[in-house]
């Protein structure tokens, strides 16, 4: 039987190495880009709002396994959801990913997509690759509030 670590590994890689939403969209409503200069992580963000609500969400850079995963799996779980989903998914995500205590529990939709990303929190252990699986959530955070800069993990 498979270890879960190795089913988690296989998910890093997998969307390292294919990963879904890599694209420009033509006119988002909202981008921003992130830099990890410690690893040379890039990451640019779109998005396209309806209203409050996620229409579209890509990204486009370069960098390790964990910090296209990351960005690929972001990108899955937060279309059409609410930018207020989106951001109890970060800070859910940032706790579990950094050893943190988690903020409130999820309702029941959000906590399901939580366990999508649940392969990407095993970084905890690596304190350095923590910032390589959040910088995509940074560069989202900045993106929302519009302001369209640069953000970086130092």
């Amino acid at each position: 039987m498979m270890d879960l670590r190795e089913l988690y590994q296989d998910i890093i890689l997998d969307h390292g190495r294919h990963p879904r939403n890599f694209r420009k969209i033509e006119h988002p409503t909202h981008f921003a880009q992130g830099h990890n200069p410690l690893c040379g992580d890039r990451v640019t963000i779109y998005v396209t709002l309806d209203g409050d609500r996620i229409a579209d969400v890509s990204f486009q850079g370069r960098g390790c396994a964990i910090s296209t995963a990351a960005a690929s799996l972001m990108t899955e779980v937060l279309k059409g959801k609410t930018t207020a989903e989106a951001r109890a998914l970060f800070a859910q995500f940032h706790a579990r990913a950094t050893g943190g205590e988690p903020a409130a529990d999820l309702p029941e939709p959000l906590a399901e997509e939580m366990d999508r990303l649940e392969p990407l929190t095993g970084v905890k252990a690596y304190p350095a690759r923590v910032k390589c699986a959040t910088l995509s959530w940074h560069a989202l955070e900045a993106a929302l509030k519009g302001s369209g800069e640069m953000v970086k993990t130092e």
